[in-house]
């Protein structure tokens, strides 16, 4: 054997385990899935609360406006009507201290019923009153998929729907949101 046989012997051996290298390894990129299995998906979803307001017109009573806050014209008016009612009591003397008397329980019992009026005398108003009302509602926020690829059982969340297979690439997956065809 000549040196250049010797020489294309060991190239061609090198060649061949090369060649036989990447031939198991072609092999295995051309046994790869393109897809795993969908097997489950869960919709995840999140609460979410959205503030609103609530307003209505509603009638309301209030007290009205008082004129006369000490009740003096109620007072004057009892003391009067008292004073002439105990004037007819008595007779001499007997008759002043009738009449101061009257006038003095007829003042109060003129002031005490001019307050009952002003409390029950009320006036209707409508007023505007608003309040926050929350709205409940739900988000999706992605899936949780449970997948089989190569006979393994795994499980990833995406933020989108996946259909029935994941795409995958050198044995794993590819996870990238689907684009919009324009």
């Amino acid at each position: 054997m000549d040196k250049s046989m010797i020489k294309g012997v060991v190239i061609g051996s090198i060649a061949m385990v090369a060649i036989s290298a990447s031939g198991v390894t072609g092999y295995k990129m051309l046994n790869q899935p393109k897809s795993a299995e969908v097997l489950a998906v869960e919709e995840i979803k999140e609460k979410i609360k959205t503030p609103h307001k609530d307003c209505q017109d509603i009638q309301v009573q209030r007290r009205a406006p008082v004129q006369d806050e000490h009740r003096i014209a109620g007072t004057v008016i009892g003391g009067i009507l008292g004073g002439v009612v105990g004037n007819q009591i008595g007779r001499g003397k007997g008759n002043t201290l009738a009449t101061v008397a009257g006038a003095a329980a007829g003042g109060y019992a003129g002031n005490t019923v001019q307050k009952g009026m002003q409390d029950r005398d009320t006036v209707s108003a409508i007023e505007h009153r608003c309040r926050t009302v929350y709205e409940t509602s739900d988000k999706l926020v992605g899936y949780d998929v449970t997948y089989r690829l190569d006979g393994k059982e795994g499980r990833v969340r995406l933020d989108h729907a996946p259909g029935k297979t994941i795409p995958t690439k050198d044995g794993q997956l590819l996870l990238e949101s689907p684009t919009a065809a324009n």
